[in-house]
C-alpha cells in the first residue's frame, strides 16, 4: 500500500536561489518546473521538483500571496530534513568552498556523525553519516 516518502515540500520566496542551492551545492536534479494559477486574483504557484537518489523535494513559491518566514525557534511539527553523507569531514570541507558553514556541530559519536546547515530560506538540513 504505502511505498515510500515521495517528497518534502519547501516554501521559498526566492525560487532561483533555492534551486541553485539544492542542485548546484547539494546535487539534486531538476525533474520538472511548472507554474499553475491559484485563484481568480492572479496569484500563481511556481513549482520546482528536485530529486536526489529517489528522494525528492518540491520547492513552492506562492506568487502574489504573502507567506510567513521560516521559524527560528523550536516548535511542534516539522523540524528539518536530513541528508545522509558518505564522509562528514569531506562534506563540510566541500560546503566551506561554497561559503556554507554548519550552524550546529559537527558531533562525532560511535554510531554516527551529525551536523546541521541552513538552506537559503533559513530551513535547517541535518547532515548524517552512519558508522556501520
Amino acid at each position: 500500500m504505502f511505498k515510500k516518502i515521495d517528497h518534502v515540500e519547501i516554501v521559498t520566496n526566492d525560487p532561483d536561489r533555492s534551486v541553485e542551492f539544492y542542485t548546484g551545492v547539494l546535487g539534486f536534479k531538476l525533474k520538472f518546473h511548472d507554474r499553475v494559477p491559484l485563484n481568480d486574483a492572479g496569484g500563481s504557484l511556481n513549482i520546482a521538483y528536485l530529486d536526489l537518489g529517489g528522494t525528492a523535494i518540491e520547492l513552492l513559491t506562492y506568487e502574489g500571496t504573502p507567506v510567513e518566514p521560516a521559524p527560528q525557534k523550536l516548535q511542534l511539527g516539522y523540524r528539518m530534513m536530513a541528508l545522509e553523507v558518505d564522509d562528514m569531514r569531506k562534506t563540510l570541507e566541500y560546503l566551506k568552498t561554497k561559503s556554507i558553514d554548519p550552524v550546529w556541530g559537527p558531533v562525532f559519536r560511535d554510531k554516527y556523525a551529525r551536523a546541521e546547515i541552513r538552506d537559503p530560506n533559513g530551513y535547517h538540513i541535518e547532515l548524517r553519516q552512519w558508522h556501520r
